[in-house]
């Protein structure tokens, strides 16, 4: 049990570090600390204890797919928001927009990383290692990426109105988490729903099309950023010239 248990946590987490290691490169040029990195990924892990619960509840209690699927992505998307902010929001280091959605990532990823284990454990345990192999390779391309790309949606809510009022900001946050939810249960329901592998490779391929969006919306908030601090720069220097003269 502790050898199924070992290769479910290895087959579960490494993948998911290959896609952190991916989406942190957005951050290159001003990279976030790796302790409140890993520190954040940690608590996503834990989120899966507290959401499990309420999931199995959802599935008991609603009968209609649409709405059962619903619930459960708004609990994933809520808790994941709220290990963010628990940890990460609380710190000083997000000085940037393209910070919200690095963090919010770090989360979606430790949650899947746990969730990847816990689906792995069955195949493991029953020494179906080509089934195991197969659940992980789909769940790398599939539900991994798609728990970051939606959690990315609420830090990219986050980060466009990283410089604007109150209001816009609460605003970008609404926007950010409905659009997570929406984009979680529709991936969820469409998979299983679809009966062929033709709706199955295409459902996969909408997801990554949104991976495409979501990466040129990685590009306008570094942008955002360095126009920012371009600006800060040419106002130090006028304010300096000023104070010379």
């Amino acid at each position: 049990m502790n050898n199924h248990l070992a290769l479910s946590l290895l087959a579960g987490i490494l993948p998911t570090f290959v896609w952190l290691f991916f989406w942190l490169r957005e951050d290159k040029e001003r990279p976030e600390p790796k302790g409140l990195l890993l520190l954040t990924f940690f608590a996503g892990m834990l989120t899966v204890i507290f959401v499990l619960p309420f999931e199995e509840l959802a599935r008991t209690k609603i009968i209609d797919d649409l709405a059962r699927t619903f619930s459960w992505a708004t609990a994933e998307e809520l808790i994941k928001y709220a290990a963010v902010a628990f940890i990460a929001l609380k710190s000083r280091q997000i000085d940037e927009p393209i910070d919200f959605p690095i963090y919010f990532i770090t989360a979606a990823l430790g949650f899947a990383a746990l969730e990847n284990t816990l689906f792995l454990l069955k195949p493991f345990s029953l020494n179906a290692t080509t089934e195991a192999l197969l659940t992980g390779n789909l769940r790398f391309l599939g539900a991994t990426l798609l728990h970051a790309v939606c959690s990315a949606m609420i830090g990219i809510g986050m980060g466009l109105t990283f410089y604007s009022s109150w209001t816009k900001k609460k605003i970008g946050l609404f926007v950010g988490i409905l659009a997570a939810i929406i984009l979680h249960s529709l991936f969820n329901f469409f998979i299983i729903k679809t009966g062929d592998s033709g709706n199955f490779f295409a459902v996969f391929g909408a997801l990554w099309v949104v991976t495409i969006i979501t990466m040129l919306l990685f590009e306008k908030l570094r942008r955002m950023g360095e126009e920012y601090r371009s600006l800060r720069k040419e106002e130090e220097n006028l304010n300096y010239v000023g104070k010379q003269q």
